[in-house]
């Protein structure tokens, strides 16, 4: 496959984890457990909440949530240009997932806990064939 897009010249786009979902419209998936219901990122052996093994199915995420705990981030790797918002934000099927969060001033007085965040795409970066690498974020919600 890597082969053949090198070949024909072709850029694709590539998600930067498993769990994002590109096309027309981006989203999470996660894993949601046949037993008891509980939703997860990522593979699972068995559930946490009910002990069940396997029985997963794959569920789309809400594009929406809500940011409850963050970090403005002063200093990084070399390369990675500072402040940023590390985030942790609370989606409606009951999980958490981490990101960053873009599009608003690194200012703890204009991040309010609770407040509204939808998710966006962005490219990132190239792969080594030139394929544009796709990660996801959060920003405040429009309308906030």
């Amino acid at each position: 496959m890597a082969e053949a897009t090198q070949a024909t010249g072709e850029k694709k786009v590539r998600p930067i984890v498993p769990f994002l979902k590109l096309g027309d419209h981006p989203h999470l998936v996660g894993k949601k457990c046949g037993h008891c219901g509980a939703v997860y990122i990522g593979n699972r052996v068995a559930c946490s909440k009910c002990g069940t093994p396997g029985g997963f199915s794959e569920v789309a995420l809400s594009t929406k949530g809500s940011l409850w705990v963050y970090s403005i981030v002063h200093q990084s790797a070399p390369g990675i240009p500072t402040p940023y918002v590390a985030a942790i934000v609370d989606l409606p099927e009951g999980v958490s997932v981490r990101c960053n969060i873009v599009d608003v001033e690194p200012d703890p007085a204009k991040i309010p806990f609770g407040m509204p965040v939808e998710m966006i795409t962005r490219k990132v970066r190239e792969d080594k064939l030139g394929n544009d690498v796709i990660a996801f974020f959060f920003r405040p919600a429009k309308g906030n």
